[in-house]
């Protein structure tokens, strides 16, 4: 943007003139900026200022006014990045065009996540400044996975390639300067035939092919970045090679220029570190392609074609064709493209990818299926309801993608430590020749040489920029495999740190859905003639526990009657005339008012009331006949799930609406450590600032009313069988009803973390402790300098580490081994 320039802005909550009003006083109060213009019908802001950085300023203001700028955010595929310091230099390239409101650069995934306010700035904008910043940005292409992981593989074959061409010229480099100080009688021989002099300038031809060919990569890409004054790994492979390749070509060509004792070649070294680097880049690719296995299996579940119901005729259409309302049909075994509901047809679907379940589901007419499951016996259609991007699959993927491309709380030590490690090691190199040269033994130049080289090759700022995203990028992976999937990438590292989870009661710990749990009989009843019964005058009731008393019947079988003569008795219960017989049902003051004695039966009522139910008497023709128990149960999970939350480590809450006598029988049954009882919705998120003293809170919840909870913990989880509210406001989706999921998930994260700190420690602990080492800092003791061929090894490595150790995360499996994801992945594998 040029001084003094334009800057357009699109504004929110603008209602009336006085809005307008309010955000030009907001952005006029600003230094440097001039001739503002606020358009309510538009909701546009425009104004000028006299520097690009105050566009800043300008979208801070809005929000402290309350009018915060649209938002709009693109993901950007990043060229070139081979290093954490690449990171570092595009996230502030990006971050310097005005409009934008934040960034967040991966090194595994090569992308870009840009976050910028509508109208103040175009994606042209965005590529324009990663191009001029040495790393060229494009917009992903909607390519088929299948396309996308044929050009990862194809780029690691390209490097195994070069890698193999490399070594296969490096080979006799390395033998003829090698063996000749290695084998014995080898340098003699060398000289009584070809002569050491032809036998320096093959290694000159070969050394020379391999810079110029295979290696021309990092000199093309490393001195640009030099130039720019942006150095990166590549400008510390071309500077370390080529110091040794020109001293070489001194060496050989012009030897006058040298001391005789300093007159030696070190193609060897140049050569070696070429090959040694492009086989831990090649090595690199095939890692890099493994960790985003988890997508690629994701988009392998997304049907390509469907059969749209056209004129009554079935027609192959393209996914990307269908449209919400059209009707498709589907035939057994076939995967379904789309969500929507069922309009003719019954069928049996495999819905592990979302439950976990391995049994499918019967699906008949008005259910809905979702996109991406597999129908297994049965012919129906549907009618599509949501398509594209809109999907449950689709949002499924997006979801997994922006937990993949987060940057946790860590990374943001890592990436300034990284920005400045590349023009640090140059420094250290610089002052590592010239120690040597003013210190060093004779011939004090090839000394310098060498060490200066090997500190610039050792140094690998790719495992520190590879350490916390691969983890990632592996460990939310392995999680959506377990049907948990991370909206946001920061509850990785917060969950790992929760001391307390917090459950709602009702559709999270219990069904959410009251049935019926006991029915203690006074002799001479049956359990059928009670249950037909008491089932004719609940039938005429709409409370939920009548619900659970006519399920109840209906499951059983229980005789059916018409009831008469209904009476309903508020806070007592309900009479009707069933059968030719009075029944009556409700509480002990309904039984105490019209002078019934329970006798026995209250003993049970005392029993029940004590283990949470609810219950009600039913007498009959005047005489107490049972006692009906009625509950919302406990999910059959929750126990096992809430022991397996404290053996690692957790104390777990219940915060629940419910009375304290029902919420603490649960808690005893199910082994939770407190209960807080009787809170009303908007009490929740007190109860959470409550628990916070102890360090804190994961939520777990699946209401709307929880929605304020889930938003103010720490962490919030939602169960995905939840309602749409809490599942936006959530920073982890469980995708089955199972509170298993939160054992699976607290597991993920503890392992990831785990795993990026050793990552971490590996990638500093080997640069604090090897880059002295190839400084030289053994030799005065014990006469050791380490050879830049070994360093380029031992970098190399250290990426290679790093990828192969957050591998590992592929491993991980359910925490729960009696979870149905033991047998059968929240992610099956698609089909061949």
């Amino acid at each position: 943007m040029a001084s003094d320039s334009l800057f357009r802005i699109k504004v929110q909550n603008m209602s009336c003139g006085g809005c307008v009003g309010r955000v030009e006083r907001a952005l006029n109060a600003l230094e440097g900026v001039s001739d503002v213009s606020v358009n309510l019908a538009s909701e546009g802001a425009q104004m000028r200022l006299d520097r690009p950085e105050r566009a800043g300023a300008a979208i801070a203001a809005l929000k402290d006014a309350g009018y915060p700028p649209l938002q709009q955010s693109v993901r950007l595929t990043i060229e070139n990045m081979s290093c954490g310091s690449c990171v570092g230099r595009v996230e502030r390239a990006l971050a310097a065009v005005p409009g934008v409101m934040g960034v967040s650069v991966n090194l595994a995934t090569e992308t870009a996540s840009v976050t910028y306010a509508e109208g103040a700035l175009g994606v042209s904008d965005l590529l324009r400044a990663a191009e001029e910043a040495g790393y060229p940005a494009t917009l992903p292409d909607a390519a088929p996975p299948e396309e996308a992981g044929a050009r990862k593989a194809d780029e690691a074959r390209g490097l195994a390639r070069k890698a193999a061409l490399a070594a296969l010229l490096a080979l006799p480099v390395f033998l003829l300067e090698m063996g000749a100080h290695v084998v014995p009688g080898m340098h003699a021989l060398i000289g009584q035939t070809i002569g050491h002099h032809t036998s320096w300038l093959i290694q000159f031809a070969l050394t020379t092919a391999i810079l110029v060919g295979p290696g021309r990569a990092f000199y093309l890409r490393g001195f640009p970045a030099l130039v720019r004054g942006a150095p990166d790994m590549n400008s510390l492979v071309a500077l370390g090679t080529s110091a040794a390749y020109l001293y070489s070509l001194v060496a050989l060509f012009a030897p006058g220029l040298l001391p005789e004792a300093a007159r030696a070649v070190y193609f060897e070294a140049a050569a070696v570190i070429v090959v040694l680097i492009l086989l831990g880049r090649w090595m690199e690719a095939r890692a890099k392609g493994r960790t985003g296995a988890a997508i690629q299996r994701l988009l392998g579940l997304q049907a390509r074609t469907a059969r749209v119901m056209v004129d009554g005729e079935a027609q192959d259409v393209p996914i990307e064709e269908i449209g919400t309302g059209a009707i498709l049909l589907v035939r057994p075994g076939e995967r379904i493209a789309v969500d929507g509901e069922i309009t003719q047809g019954s069928a049996r679907i495999d819905e592990s990818m979302i439950t976990g379940e391995p049994l499918p589901v019967a699906r008949t007419v008005g259910d809905p299926v979702i996109g991406g499951t597999v129908n297994g016996a049965g012919s129906f259609q549907f009618r599509a309801t949501r398509v594209g991007a809109d999907t449950a699959l689709a949002q499924i993927i997006r979801m997994v993608e922006e937990a993949q491309g987060a940057k946790l709380p860590v990374q943001g030590l890592v990436d300034r430590i990284t920005l400045w490690f590349v023009p640090a090691i140059l420094a250290l190199a610089v002052l590592t020749v010239l120690v040597w040269l003013l210190l060093g033994p004779a011939p004090a130049l090839p000394y310098a040489l060498v060490a200066g080289v090997s500190v610039l090759i050792i140094a690998c700022p790719c495992a520190m920029g590879l350490a916390t995203p691969t983890s990632i990028m592996v460990g939310t992976g392995a999680a959506a495999e377990m049907g948990v999937l991370f909206r946001k990438g920061s509850a990785l590292q917060e969950l790992s740190g929760a001391k307390t989870v917090a459950l709602d009661k009702t559709g999270t710990v219990t069904e959410g859905r009251p049935a019926l749990t006991d029915l203690v009989l006074a002799t001479g009843w049956t359990r059928a003639e009670i249950l037909g019964l008491v089932a004719a005058v609940e039938a005429q009731s709409e409370h939920p526990i009548a619900d659970a008393i006519l399920r109840a019947a209906e499951a059983e079988g229980a005789p059916r009657h018409d009831a008469h003569s209904f009476e309903a008795i508020p806070g007592h219960g309900a009479r009707a005339q069933v059968a030719g017989r009075d029944v009556l049902v409700g509480s002990g003051r309904l039984m105490a008012r019209e002078g019934l004695d329970p006798g026995a039966l209250a003993d049970a009522v005392a029993d029940l009331a004590g283990r949470g139910r609810t219950a009600l008497y039913a007498a009959v023709d005047g005489q107490v006949a049972a006692v009906i128990a009625v509950a919302d149960p406990v999910k059959p999970s929750s126990a096992a799930a809430i022991r397996a939350l404290r053996d690692l480590g957790l104390r777990v809450a219940m915060i629940t609406g419910d009375q304290r006598e029902t919420a603490e029988a649960i808690a005893r049954e199910t082994g939770i450590d407190e209960v807080i009882a009787d809170v009303l919705p908007e009490g929740k998120v007190a109860a959470v600032e409550k628990l916070r003293t102890a360090g804190p809170v994961a939520f777990v919840g699946d209401g709307i009313n929880d929605a304020p909870a889930l938003a103010h913990a720490d962490v919030g989880i939602a169960i995905g069988t939840g309602t749409d509210v809490a599942i936006e406001s959530a920073d982890v989706v469980l995708m089955s009803g199972d509170l298993r999921g939160v054992v699976n998930a607290v597991t993920v994260s503890t392992r990831t973390m785990r795993n990026i700190r050793q990552n971490l420690f590996w990638a500093f602990g080997y640069n604090v402790a090897l880059i002295p080492v190839a400084a030289g800092v053994l030799y005065p003791a014990f006469g050791l300098l380490l050879s830049p061929v070994l360093a380029a090894g031992a970098m190399a490595l250290s990426s290679v580490f790093v990828l192969g150790n957050a591998l590992r995360l592929r491993r991980m499996r359910p925490q729960m081994p009696e979870s149905a994801a033991r047998t059968a992945p929240a992610i099956p594998q698609p089909a061949e």
